[in-house]
């Protein structure tokens, strides 16, 4: 059964009610293809168009978005998030892999939060650098691991 219908296969939101407080963490990431047109646009490291500084601005997009979560997603429990950080880098295909890494101290995972902060920081990007090309596409949004709760999954390492 999934966990957010009850047993009469209504919505509902989980109970972690009797569930014990733990350290949880998340590692989520997007992928967003930039055209040569806007890679062009790349000055030491960094893109800056006349709306600002392309990746400052996302990262702080996807901080925000990873905190309002539970505004956006029905089901999603209000969380006061310890920390989140976002990493945003091109890859040597033109790709900018934007990571979203959170953790909080709960009884409920923070899957959603960082697969959020990782998706409203590719959408920035977009937005920044539409004006440039509309070719840009974004992809391959996953989870990459989760620590705390039930079971562990994958990696939550985001690197120095």
């Amino acid at each position: 059964m999934f966990s957010h219908l009850d047993a009469s296969n209504q919505p509902t939101m989980v109970d972690v009610g009797g569930k014990p407080v733990t350290r949880r963490v998340a590692l989520a990431r997007a992928r967003i293809f930039l055209p040569e047109v806007v890679r062009a646009g790349l000055s030491a490291g960094e893109l800056h168009t006349p709306k600002g500084p392309v990746f400052q601005t996302a990262i702080i997009a996807g901080t925000m978005a990873a905190k309002r979560t539970h505004e956006l997603i029905p089901f999603c429990h209000p969380l006061a998030l310890d920390a989140v950080k976002i990493r945003i880098a091109l890859d040597a295909e033109g790709h900018a892999v934007i990571d979203c890494r959170v953790r909080v101290e709960h009884r409920t995972g923070v899957e959603m939060e960082a697969l959020t902060g990782a998706t409203v920081a590719a959408l920035t990007v977009y937005d920044m650098c539409k004006a440039l090309s509309h070719d840009m596409v974004i992809g391959e949004v996953r989870l990459l691991g989760k620590t705390g709760g039930k079971a562990d999954f994958g990696t939550v390492d985001l690197g120095p």
